[in-house]
Parts: structure tokens; C-alpha cells; sequence
């Protein structure tokens, strides 16, 4: 059981970094992050004229009604003269979004790694710490993913409500697919991060289960020892019985006593004379 969750975790969060890695790189590469439509309402017939619409990505800019229609430019280029915008809010927009783009890069970066580092670890599973440093690099990327979207939407709010209210005129904008897929890329890479951190700690879990016990590699008492037999014959009597005398002790104390020379006898001596 404990091994189909682990290879089920380990193709989820594999599909998981898949898909969160192609979303991101789809979003970067792509301009649908924001769509705007501008124009002016005519009081004969209350219809609505477009006078510009475009989508803008994190690297340029397509308009596709207005004076500009077909055309797209980088986005750092986009306040050249020769560019018509109709309102400076527009423009506004179209600057603040720039400061956006670092983090969605940023999380590139650390997904890609993430990945390449968690197929490792899948491969050769008995490096436990891929698995845990793979999610950490997941859980990293969805967060400068998320610092981005925040950063990106609350710099089109700032300037849509510091936008002039007319009544002549409106002003319609609302977000891509391009950005559908980023936000989508966060949820899938946090989920791959999570479930790679849970691998890791299953797989950990698993060696310290088969690590044989520390008490196994006790190194084994001589037998010369006196205590031996405590642990290796239990049933065997305490104190130990003590050890017969070797031949080579007994020959030495034979050789000592033979090179000792006898003590000289006792001499009575009479305190009389004869």
C-alpha cells in the first residue's frame, strides 16, 4: 500500500510540474495577459465607436482596431510618437504593468529547476533530499508567481480608478487568457510542491523502516572476558566459575621454585661452656 502511494505521488506530482511549467512558459511568451477597448458613445443613436482596442503581454503590444490597427510594438517602445494612444491613462497602464515582469521570469527560472531536479529524484529515488528540494523550488516559484499577479492587477486598478469619469466616452479592459493560464500555473505548482515534500517525507519514512536497528552492529564480546558469558550464555551460572591454570603458568612456577635455593638450617648454640 505504501508503495502505490508513494508511485502515485510520484506521477501526480511529476504531471503536476508538467503542466504548471508549459502554463507558465505558454503565459510568459504570449500576449493575452491584458485586453483594453476604448471609444465614444454617440448621443444620436447611442451606439458605441471603438477608437482603440489592443492586447499587451510582458513584451509588447498588438492593437487591432483604431489608427493603429495590426501593428505591435515592444512595450518599452510604446510611448514613440509615432505610436497614437488616446487617453495618458492608457499609457499609464501599459508603463505600470512593466514592473510585473521580473517575478513571472523569476518563476520560470525556479519551476524549470524545480522539475529538472524532481525527474532526478525520481529516477534515482535513493536520493531522498531531490524530492525535498524539488518541492521547495516549486513552493518558490508559485510565489513569485503570485507576487507578480498581485503586483500586475494592482497596477491596472490604481490607474483605472484614477481614470476621468466622461460620459461621452468608455473605457472596457479585462484580462486574457495569457493570464488565466499564469494563474493556473500557481495552483498546479504549489500542488507539485506540496505533494514532492510529502514524498519526501513517505520516502524518508520508508528507509528509517528497513535501517536495520543500531543495536546490530554491537560489536561481539571475547571470549577471553571474564563478563562473556553474561550476555552470550545467560543460562550459564553467576559469578563465572574461574578458569583452570594454563600449562605454560604451572611449568613457570615449577622453574621459580626450583631456582630458589633452600634456606640454610638453624644453628642451636649453648649459652654453656663444656
Amino acid at each position: 500500500m505504501s508503495s502505490c502511494s508513494s508511485r502515485a505521488l510520484t506521477i501526480l506530482s511529476t504531471v503536476f510540474g508538467a503542466c504548471g511549467l508549459l502554463l507558465v512558459g505558454v503565459a510568459v511568451s504570449t500576449d493575452y495577459w491584458l485586453i483594453m477597448v476604448e471609444g465614444i458613445i454617440l448621443q444620436q443613436n447611442q451606439s458605441m465607436e471603438v477608437k482603440m482596442a489592443l492586447h499587451s503581454g510582458l513584451w509588447r503590444v498588438c492593437f487591432v482596431a483604431g489608427s493603429e490597427n495590426g501593428r505591435c510594438v515592444a512595450s518599452e517602445y510604446f510611448t514613440e510618437p509615432d505610436i497614437e494612444i488616446t487617453t495618458e491613462n492608457t499609457a499609464n497602464i501599459l508603463k505600470m504593468v512593466r514592473t510585473a515582469t521580473p517575478f513571472p521570469m523569476v518563476s520560470l527560472l525556479f519551476v524549470f529547476t524545480a522539475f529538472v531536479i524532481s525527474n532526478i529524484g525520481h529516477i534515482r529515488p535513493q536520493r531522498t533530499i531531490l524530492a525535498f528540494v524539488s518541492g521547495i523550488f516549486f513552493i518558490l516559484s508559485g510565489l513569485s508567481l503570485v507576487v507578480g499577479l498581485v503586483l500586475y492587477i494592482s497596477s491596472i486598478n490604481d490607474e483605472v480608478m484614477n481614470r476621468p469619469r466622461e460620459p461621452e466616452q468608455f473605457f472596457n479592459y479585462y484580462y486574457g487568457w495569457s493570464f488565466a493560464f499564469a494563474a493556473s500555473s500557481f495552483l498546479l505548482k504549489e500542488g507539485a510542491g506540496v505533494m514532492s515534500v510529502y514524498l519526501f517525507m513517505k520516502r524518508y519514512a520508508e528507509e528509517e523502516m528497513y535501517r536495520p536497528h543500531p543495536a546490530l552492529y554491537r560489536p561481539r564480546l571475547s571470549d577471553s572476558s571474564d563478563y562473556s558469558g553474561q550476555f552470550l550464555h545467560p543460562e550459564s551460572s553467576w559469578p563465572p566459575p574461574k578458569r583452570g591454570r594454563s600449562t605454560s603458568e604451572a611449568s613457570s612456577d615449577i622453574s621459580i621454585q626450583l631456582n630458589q635455593a633452600p634456606p640454610a638450617p638453624t644453628k642451636n648454640v649453648d649459652e654453656s661452656k663444656c
